[in-house]
This record gives structure tokens, C-alpha cells and sequence, in this order.
């Protein structure tokens, strides 16, 4: 795993734990049968404003299911293939809009995933 040095943010303590935990154990989780499993935590500057991500090279989904992701309840793969309750980005996306901020993703089956976060936005 590579995590950029030097990332600090200023919010509820608990909240952001709990959304970059699930953002990483999803993509511990969806890389478990890929050699070598990659997993990125990092940021990067777009205008005045810092976009997070956590990226990795494992199971990915399809482009046509991004609608879902961020939803209760809404598993992308069967649940004998990789264990969970579907909440995970349900919580990642109420985690970051109560620090005003964004959630998206993009990914590709078999290609991994990337899940990309804000703070502070309006």
C-alpha cells in the first residue's frame, strides 16, 4: 500500500475515519485475488481546492453501475464473492457531505477502481 506523505485535513475525527476505512478496506477487500494487489491513498490539486483518492488495481465494476455505488444496500458483486452489507460508500458519502464535500469514483471491471473525495466545497 502507498500513502502519500504529508495529508492533513481538518474535520470531525471520527466521521473521516470512518470514510477512509471503508474506502480501504473496499479496496483490500476487491484486490484480494490480484497479484500484485496495488492500493494508492493520495491527493492532488485541482484549482484551489484538494482532491483525495484511493486507487487500486483490483475487481473494479462496471461503468454502466456507477449509480449504485454510493446507495444503502447496493452490492455490486454477489455477496459468496466478496463479503459485505452495502453500506460502506453509503457511509463514505454521508461522511464527506457532512464536511461539504464530494464523492465520486470511476473504474472498470477486472481494472480496479478509483474513489475520489473533496472537503469544504459548497
Amino acid at each position: 500500500m502507498e500513502v502519500a506523505p504529508e495529508i492533513k485535513v481538518t474535520g470531525d475525527r471520527q466521521l473521516l475515519q470512518a470514510a477512509l476505512r471503508n474506502l480501504l478496506d473496499n479496496a483490500w477487500k476487491f484486490t484480494r485475488d490480484t497479484q500484485p494487489a496495488i492500493i494508492r491513498f493520495g491527493s492532488r490539486q485541482e484549482g484551489d481546492r484538494t482532491v483525495y483518492f484511493v486507487r487500486d488495481n483490483g475487481a473494479g465494476f462496471a461503468a454502466d453501475q456507477l449509480y449504485r455505488l454510493f446507495n444503502p444496500f447496493q452490492r455490486l458483486h454477489l455477496e459468496s464473492e466478496f463479503p459485505g452489507t452495502g453500506m460502506g460508500l453509503a457511509i463514505v458519502k454521508k461522511a464527506i457531505q457532512r464536511h461539504g464535500g464530494r464523492v465520486s469514483a470511476e473504474g472498470a471491471e477486472g481494472e480496479g477502481a478509483t474513489f475520489y473525495f473533496t472537503l469544504g466545497e459548497s
